[in-house]
């Protein structure tokens, strides 16, 4: 796990090795064991380590191959590479060291741009060839490993982080109205490839992009899962499908623990997070450190699940750490994380992760998660509704459950310049809907949020959250082979018992009743639900700054009324609607936008 950072010149000049180096120093944070930049020509390669697998020098990136003219940047982990070295090997290549990176090298040389298809694992790659000159950007299926990209005259730079390529210097950090449409109605997620600055894009998930020396350059989509009743599951009883789930999610877990240093667990007491500590039990990882953390109550709402991860921890005698964070923590905590996120994310759970990470990157440095289960596996509370929805009414129907508002309410909130004549977020959802691979509603829904808004709120979020204290997060419910298999499941049985029906039932006898059984939870962050005190006056304090006054994209009215009466607006998800505004002003001027 790592930064990654490059620029590509197409003017005939040398790359800026200088500017590469300052956003590589961006992002030390994102790998404090290391730092590197190689340039040679029009292109240079920037990185910053953090040590996971071969702990030595001979690790170290940028990572160049002479002899096959090869040079790589790579940030993320391949879970199969000692089995892709073997093969490798066996094509008569030699190596110089143990790390991943040289099985990209080398798999990139054997297969070209196709490597990807041989990779199980999180990723996001450059790789420059010497003699021709061609840049190759790769990034993994679910796009756990982020990568942005600014253009700019006769270049391309890109890096694991958004502010990191403002480090850079000339980008046009002007706000993109499309994206601003997507973050005021698109539960605040911004699809690829735009991102809330109009000089930076990011390159999406499964794609691999090829640069050639003119500037001229082609994507190519490596991966989508099929949402449908596949010939090859035909038959299959329910107890068949839970034992396949079960099996899946088994091998992912084991997968993730290939580290050359010890592997955690974050523990939240949800079904997700307790399946993997009893996999990784059954694979025999004793000593296993679990963690979960907790907030004092506010306004009636209580702060923790304790009970629950306690009840796992000591079932499987994990060395279980509690964060009860004190609430004197809370307020620097929240600007802290603002400055950890590549672009604004809403979810309070932000916080919860910023603060877990920093208690946990002091016992480990690998720590896998149960993010996705509920994308994947229709755990939330808007996907029954879905279920009979004839498919030329998905659109209407998803858009009324998940959107945070209808385009229209933005006229109330938004100045009239920052107003669309039309409803880009509405027609990114129903583009994704008549795409084809999905057999009913809910199907395109359950494709449309494991590719889409997974990418870019809960994945992007750990990422983020994690990375800032130079902690590496694995998802094994996102092993693509896992999120093809529950792709292919029957949806009645995932919604089933609530959503999660196969893997509820997958576990029992694995994990306690009592976990299965509980009501859903989640990180709950109560001072940030419920804005109040010095949270609320940080927030006055964002929104009335002359910056945001300057910048006019909130009507004054809407936000007066929204100071005075803070909770009570909610967006259709839950979200306070004062912080889903508050929070994008608060990380444009984080950024110095």
């Amino acid at each position: 796990m790592c930064g990654i950072a490059g620029e590509i010149r197409f003017d005939g000049g040398t790359a800026d090795a200088e500017a590469v180096a300052r956003i590589t120093a961006a992002m030390h944070r994102r790998g404090p064991d290391g730092s590197g930049v190689h340039a040679s020509g029009p292109i240079a390669l920037g990185h910053r380590r953090l040590k996971i697998i071969d702990l030595s020098e001979r690790g170290a990136q940028p990572m160049v191959d002479p002899g096959l003219g090869l040079s790589a940047v790579f940030n993320g982990c391949i879970y199969n590479y000692r089995e892709l070295r073997a093969e490798l090997e066996g094509h008569g290549y030699r190596f110089f060291s143990d790390s991943d990176t040289e099985v990209i090298l080398k798999s990139f040389h054997r297969w070209g741009a196709d490597c990807v298809d041989h990779f199980l694992g999180m990723f996001a790659f450059a790789v420059a060839e010497r003699d021709t000159g061609v840049l190759t950007l790769g990034r993994d299926r679910l796009g756990i490993k982020p990568l942005y990209l600014a253009e700019g005259p006769g270049r391309l730079r890109f890096a694991s982080s958004l502010p990191a390529l403002l480090v850079g210097g000339g980008v046009d950090t002007s706000i993109d109205p499309v994206a601003l449409h997507h973050y005021m109605t698109f539960h605040s997620v911004v699809p690829a490839p735009r991102t809330i600055l109009s000089g930076i894009r990011k390159l999406p998930p499964a794609t691999v992009r090829t640069v050639q020396p003119d500037g001229s350059s082609e994507e190519h989509v490596y991966w989508r899962p099929q949402h449908v009743r596949k010939a090859e599951y035909a038959g299959m009883s329910a107890q068949d499908w839970r034992e396949a789930t079960l099996e899946s999610l088994r091998v992912a877990v084991r997968r993730r623990m290939v580290a050359d240093v010890p592997v955690g667990v974050l523990l939240s007491g949800g079904l997700d997070s307790s399946l993997v500590v009893a996999l990784l039990a059954a694979e025999g990882q004793t000593g296993l450190k679990t963690f979960s953390v907790g907030f004092h109550a506010t306004a009636g709402e209580s702060g923790d699940e304790f009970q629950y991860s306690d009840l796992v921890a000591e079932h499987f005698s994990t060395d279980h750490q509690q964060v009860l964070v004190d609430p004197a923590r809370m307020l620097p905590a929240v600007d802290d994380t603002i400055a950890a996120m590549a672009e604004p994310m809403v979810s309070h759970d932000c916080v919860a992760f910023h603060l877990l990470s920093e208690e946990v990157a002091k016992s480990v440095t690998v720590v896998q998660s149960g993010q996705g289960a509920d994308e994947v596996l229709a755990g939330y509370n808007w996907y029954p509704p879905l279920a009979k929805v004839p498919r030329d009414r998905g659109v209407d129907a998803y858009a009324q459950v998940f959107t945070d508002r209808p385009h229209s309410d933005l006229a109330a909130i938004l100045e009239p310049e920052w107003l669309l004549d039309h409803d880009p977020s509405r027609a990114f959802i129903a583009e994704h809907f008549a795409m084809p691979g999905v057999d009913e509603t809910l199907d395109a829904a359950l494709r449309i949020d494991s590719t889409v808004m997974l990418v870019d709120d809960p994945v992007k979020r750990v990422d983020n959250m994690t990375m800032a204290w130079g902690l590496e997060a694995r998802v094994p419910f996102l092993d693509h082979e896992f999120v093809e298999l529950a792709a292919a499941c029957p949806p009645e049985l995932k919604l089933a018992h609530g959503g999660k029906g196969v893997l509820k039932e997958a576990a029992r006898g694995v994990v306690p009743d009592g976990i299965i059984d509980r009501p859903k939870g989640y990180f709950p962050v109560p001072a940030i639900r419920h804005l109040e005190g010095p949270f609320l006056d940080r927030v006055r304090d964002a929104v009335t700054d002359p910056t945001a006054k300057a910048r006019g994209l909130v009507r004054r009215d809407w936000l007066d009324a929204m100071l005075a009466d803070p909770n009570t607006k909610r967006t259709n998800l839950g979200s306070n609607a004062l912080w889903q505004v508050a929070l994008l002003e608060m990380w444009l001027q984080e950024r110095g936008v």
